[in-house]
């Protein structure tokens, strides 16, 4: 891990995640404790309407916290019940947070590769809809990261599980002086609770 990204998870505070929460969770510790026992692929896939804040958010600390605790196979994806772009502030936050991010295509939907080691493969952040040919079609859990997109989507094609882990979205801070603490308290909330999960797994 960069050391920047290493001080920022030392600062991750799991023991203080409420009960509330906790259960919230469980059944994603559940998912991936099933997969690590049959020893399969852990295709997770953190769904968000706009696909442009929380689920990336998602999807990236998952697969930090996945490398942090050494739990093979994990394959973290994101996606939106419609495709817009990843919001700038997000990538300025986690930059901030110790993150080496680069756009790798410029568009009105950029591409970033997003890494948190040197020779680690980086996450490759873009906005799609979540049944976009990039993310898995069967065999993944479907995180609905907020309520708007776990109540306007029902169905999730090939999820083999659907769990809701709803995040507030930081985007009420848009164009007020919170928004950059907002951001980073968002990413350090999801951080801090993905760091739970994985921290429950046993190999």
């Amino acid at each position: 891990m960069y050391s920047a990204l290493s001080k920022t998870i030392d600062q991750l505070q799991i023991e203080n995640i409420s009960e509330e929460r906790i259960k919230i969770l469980q059944p994603l510790v559940d998912f991936v404790q099933q997969k690590t026992d049959d020893k399969q692929d852990i295709n997770i896939n953190f769904i968000c309407t706009h696909n442009s804040r929380r689920s990336h958010l998602s999807q990236i600390w998952a697969r930090v916290a996945s490398a942090h605790f050494n739990i093979p196979n994990v394959n973290c994806y994101s996606g939106g019940t419609e495709e817009t772009a990843l919001f700038p502030k997000v990538a300025e936050t986690l930059i901030y947070q110790g993150f080496s991010i680069f756009k790798i295509a410029e568009s009105n939907n950029p591409v970033y590769a997003i890494k948190y080691e040197d020779n680690a493969l980086p996450v490759i952040g873009f906005s799609k809809k979540y049944d976009n040919p990039f993310n898995p079609v069967s065999a993944f859990a479907a995180i609905m990261t907020c309520s708007q997109a776990d109540g306007g989507c029902p169905f999730i094609a090939g999820a083999e599980k659907r769990i809701p882990i709803t995040f507030e979205d930081p985007k009420v801070s848009d164009n007020t002086p919170e928004q950059s603490q907002v951001y980073v308290e968002r990413s350090l909330q999801i951080a801090t609770e993905m760091f739970y999960v994985f921290s429950k797994i046993s190999q």
